[in-house]
Formats: structure tokens, C-alpha cells, sequence
């Protein structure tokens, strides 16, 4: 097994990285107690951004507005379209197979080194399971196109590899990269002064999710990157709408004609003293009936709820998600709802879970490992509740498509004795 982190880091001027630090994290050769001690030593730091603010440097390629991407996300209308999605495919049944092409005769420990991967995924370290640790991924991922993955080899035959999860907006990325899993494509920049503020990054050490990737940039694009400008926009308009409906912004005035000075202030003391905020019914004795002026109907129009739920709208299509499912529940019923639960299903989770399923299979099992000969698949991605999965799988069944220990791989259980 192809455990050995013996290669030779390159030159990585267009990085920045100086001889020392290159020295100073370069691996051990084989038979060090890093690798024989069964416990990997972790490169980047888990909370970079806790230590000092992100600022990049003018040499490198940094994804943009990290920090307001973060604060974005946590508000309640992104925060309900990141949680559909992530929750969903962080949840879902999963196995470790053997790729088409291949046999359990022509692999003889295959069944051995799947029960490791799955103990790999399963604990990726002592403190993630596959869950906690995915949903940081997906959710970086999410956000701003970037998720990542340190995997680091450990030297333990049972456990090969440990994984972490990475700030994915201090990944920067090599432009020169020779395109060797072996050399530095990337670094992670901590902020710290000195050699210590950027750690290098093989290739195979990092597995660096990238959602709509382009020919223009080596970065991916986000669903809340795409829906920036609207967020901004629904928070606008929603914080207006929430000061005019708490009285905030004061919709009447009183007009007094012919008052001097001295008797406008004594009605003012008066009115903030006797009548605001008590519920009294106020007397006035003038010699001219005061003028009532108004300054806004205070009707639904006022809230520009029509305008918010537009851009509601323009959110959902940012995450690839019907508006039914962010609170907009008008003109549906049974026939669209179900009709738009499964739209979503099929263009939303579906894609983003398989191209994790795609990066965890070519990142982790062919290019740190060396086992091509497995991969990462969902086990509910045919369809999106069991009924339709088990009504297809059985129908497939019956027209011999497919054999009873194929379905039953699909299902993530074991072949039936012969």
C-alpha cells in the first residue's frame, strides 16, 4: 500500500514560500514517528481566522469578501436555503465500492481495504465524524465555492489517513503548478507573522472543493456569491420594513398655526410628559383646531413586501432551490409541491452530492491512497424518498437489468452468500 510521503517538495517561487519554511514542512522520510505512530500531524490551522483578521497578500489569487460571505450566511433566509442542502447530503446513506470494470476476484483484499476506507470516512479524526465533518465542506462550499480537506497519512494500516477541515478562504493557490499530485499547489495563509503566516500544501494534501468552476479562475463560484447582491438588498428592505412596522419611523405630525415659541415648547413638554406612551386621551384647548399631517398610509405597499418577496425569489434561484421551500408558499398546492420538492431534489442536491462523492473518490482514494480501484457513492441519489427508490430498483429487478447483489449494493448491503 502506497503509504510513503517520501517526494521532494518543489520550487514554489510564484508562492512566495522562502527555502526555510519549505524545509521546515517538507515530510519525514519513512519510518519517522510521524508516520509510524499511527496519528498524523495536521499542517494547517483549524481556526485562522480567530488569530487575525484575513488580509491577502497583493502576489496572491484570495476569494473575495470572505467576511461579509460569512456574516451573510448566518442570516435566516441563507441560512434556511445553506441548511436544505447541506443537511440533506450530509445525511444520506453512503458506501465504499469497486468501480465498474472491476471484481471482487480480480482485487483479493478488496473486501479488507473497504472496511478501511469506511473506517477512514467514518472517524476522518478524533474529533469529526462523516457528518460534522462534511457539513463544514459543503457549507464552505456553499457559501463561497471553496470548501477543503487537509488529508494527512498516519503510517496505520487500519486507519492510512486522517482528515480535517480547512478555512476554505485562506486557501490561496499556486497559478505555475506542474499539475504532480507531489508538488505545492497550494497554501494556506494564517495571518502570523514571519515564515509561519503561509503553510504549503501538496496537491494530495488537500482536497479543495470548487463549486461552478470556470477557464477564468482558479476558484469556484457559490450559490450566496452568486445571490450577494440580493441579500444586501432583502436585509435593505427588510430592515426598513421592520422600522416602519415598530413605529420607529413616526408617520403624523401636528400642525399648530399662530403659536409663539414659548407655547410651542410648553405643548411639546406637555405631550412628552402627559400623553406619549401613556394611553390617556389628550385635551386641547386652542383658539385654531390643530392641523393633522401624515406622513405615510403605514399599508402593507409601505413594507415593500411585494419587492422582498421578489428577491426571496432571486435567492432561491441563487441556490438552485423553489421558493416553496424558503417560506414563499402561495399558489401551491399538493400537485406543485410535490412536483417542486423533487425538482429540487434532482437539481440541487443531486449535483452538489455527487461532485463531493467525485472529489473524495479521485482526492482521497486515488491520489493519496492509491486505491483506484474504489469509489464514494450516495446510496439515495436515484431518487429522492425510498417508495420511488425502491419502486425503480424493483422494477429493474424484474425486467433483469440488474441482479439481486447489484440492488443490493446500491443499498449499501453485503451480497448474499452463493
Amino acid at each position: 500500500m502506497p503509504f510513503s510521503l517520501t517526494k521532494k517538495i518543489p520550487e514554489v517561487k510564484a508562492l512566495g514560500i522562502t527555502d526555510s519554511i519549505q524545509k521546515l514542512w517538507r515530510p519525514k522520510a519513512a519510518g519517522s514517528t510521524a508516520e509510524t505512530g499511527g496519528t498524523a500531524r495536521r499542517r494547517t490551522l483549524a481556526l485562522p481566522s480567530i488569530l487575525t483578521p484575513y488580509r491577502a497578500p497583493s502576489q496572491s489569487l484570495p476569494k473575495p469578501t470572505p467576511v461579509n460571505l460569512r456574516r451573510f450566511a448566518e442570516t435566516p433566509l441563507v441560512r434556511r436555503a445553506i441548511n436544505l442542502l447541506k443537511d440533506r447530503i450530509a445525511s444520506m446513506d453512503w458506501q465504499v465500492r469497486l468501480k465498474r470494470g472491476f471484481a471482487l476476484a480480480d482485487v483479493p483484499d478488496a473486501q479488507q481495504r473497504m472496511q478501511v476506507l469506511r473506517l477512514v470516512l467514518e472517524e476522518p479524526n478524533p474529533a469529526d465524524s462523516f457528518r460534522t465533518l462534511m457539513e463544514q465542506v459543503l457549507e464552505d462550499a456553499l457559501v463561497g465555492g471553496f470548501g477543503a480537506i487537509e488529508m494527512e497519512l498516519t503510517g496505520d494500516p487500519q486507519r492510512p489517513v486522517e482528515m480535517w477541515a480547512v478555512d476554505g478562504a485562506t486557501i490561496q493557490m499556486d497559478p505555475h503548478w506542474d499539475g504532480n499530485p507531489g508538488s505545492v499547489r497550494y497554501a494556506q495563509t494564517t495571518g502570523l507573522p514571519g515564515d509561519a503566516g503561509r503553510i504549503p500544501l501538496r496537491d494530495d494534501q488537500l482536497l479543495y472543493l470548487r463549486m461552478n468552476p470556470r477557464s477564468h479562475t482558479p476558484f469556484g463560484l457559490g450559490p450566496l456569491e452568486v445571490a450577494f447582491e440580493t441579500v444586501n438588498s432583502f436585509l435593505a428592505a427588510h430592515r426598513f420594513a421592520g422600522n416602519l412596522a415598530s413605529n420607529s419611523v413616526v408617520q403624523y405630525a401636528l400642525w399648530l398655526n399662530e403659536t409663539t415659541p414659548a407655547e410651542h415648547e410648553r405643548l411639546i413638554r406637555w405631550w412628552q410628559d402627559e400623553i406619549e406612551g401613556t394611553g390617556r386621551v389628550p385635551l386641547l384647548s386652542t383658539e385654531q383646531k390643530p392641523e393633522v399631517l401624515r406622513f405615510a398610509n403605514g399599508t402593507d405597499a409601505d413594507l415593500r413586501l411585494a419587492w422582498q418577496e421578489f428577491l426571496i425569489r432571486m435567492v432561491a434561484n441563487a441556490f438552485g432551490l423553489p421558493p416553496m421551500l424558503l417560506g414563499l408558499e402561495r399558489e401551491v398546492n399538493r400537485t406543485t409541491a410535490a412536483e417542486q420538492a423533487d425538482e429540487a431534489f434532482r437539481s440541487a442536491v443531486v449535483p452538489l452530492a455527487k461532485l463531493l462523492a467525485e472529489q473524495l473518490t479521485r482526492d482521497l482514494f486515488a491520489k493519496k491512497l492509491g486505491w483506484r480501484e474504489f469509489e464514494f457513492v450516495f446510496n439515495e441519489l436515484d431518487a429522492p424518498d425510498e417508495v420511488a427508490e425502491m419502486q425503480i430498483q424493483t422494477g429493474l429487478l424484474k425486467a433483469g437489468v440488474l441482479t439481486v447483489n447489484e440492488v443490493r449494493a446500491m443499498r449499501g448491503l453485503a451480497p448474499l452468500p452463493e
